[in-house]
C-alpha cells in the first residue's frame, strides 16, 4: 500500500492484499488488537465521530472482520457509510446487495482518483476478461467492478484475480485517505 497518511498508513499494511470474498488470511491482524491500533490512530486525531467509525470499519474489513465493520458501517447513513456497506457486501460476497448500497452511494468522491489509477492497472495488465469496462469514458463503474468480483468468485483465474486485489487495494487506499481527510 502507499497510503501516506500517518498513523493511519499502517492500519492497511498486511503481506497480502485483501481477498476478493470474506476471507480469512493469513498475516491479518486479531480484531482484539486492531481496535487498540484503531483507537491509537484515532485517539491523536480531531477526526468527527462518523469518520472514525468509518475509518474503523474500513480498516476492520481490510483484515477481514467483516461482521465488525458491517455493524459499523450500517449505523452511517450517508454515501460514505453506504461506500463501505456496499464493499462490505462485495466481500461478504452478496453482490446484489452490494450493488443496493452502490445505488445509495452515487459518485463517490473517491471514483475519479480511482477511475485515474485503476486504469494505469488496468493498462499495464493487458487484455484481461471481465464482463464489462471498469473504466468507461473516463468514469469509474462501481457496479462493474462487482461483477468481476462475482465473475472471478464464479470462474478464477490467476491474472484477473491479481488485478481485481490490486484495484481492491487502491480502493481502500482512496477511500481511507478520503475518510481521513489526506
Amino acid at each position: 500500500m502507499t497510503l501516506k497518511i500517518s498513523p493511519f498508513a499502517s492500519l492497511l499494511a498486511t503481506p497480502q492484499p485483501a481477498d476478493l470474498g470474506p476471507g480469512p488470511r493469513t498475516g491479518v491482524e486479531a480484531l482484539g488488537a486492531l481496535k487498540t491500533k484503531v483507537d491509537a490512530a484515532l485517539g491523536a486525531s480531531d477526526i468527527a465521530a462518523r469518520r472514525a467509525e468509518l475509518i474503523r470499519a474500513t480498516v476492520f474489513l481490510w483484515h477481514d472482520h467483516l461482521e465488525a465493520a458491517h455493524e459499523l458501517a450500517q449505523a452511517v447513513e450517508n454515501r460514505d457509510g453506504s461506500y463501505v456497506h456496499a464493499i462490505m457486501h462485495r466481500r461478504e460476497p452478496d453482490y446484489s446487495n452490494a450493488k443496493y448500497w452502490l445505488r445509495r452511494v452515487g459518485q463517490h468522491p473517491c471514483f475519479p482518483e480511482l477511475a485515474a489509477r485503476a486504469g494505469d492497472l488496468l493498462q499495464a495488465a493487458g487484455p484481461i476478461k471481465l464482463p464489462g469496462q471498469l473504466i468507461s469514458h473516463g468514469q469509474w463503474d462501481a457496479f462493474a467492478f462487482v461483477d468481476g468480483c462475482e465473475m472471478e468468485a464464479d470462474s478464477p483465474e490467476e491474472k484477473r484475480g491479481r488485478l481485481l486485489r490490486q484495484v481492491q487495494g487502491l480502493e481502500f487506499e482512496l477511500l481511507l485517505r478520503h475518510l481521513v481527510g489526506g
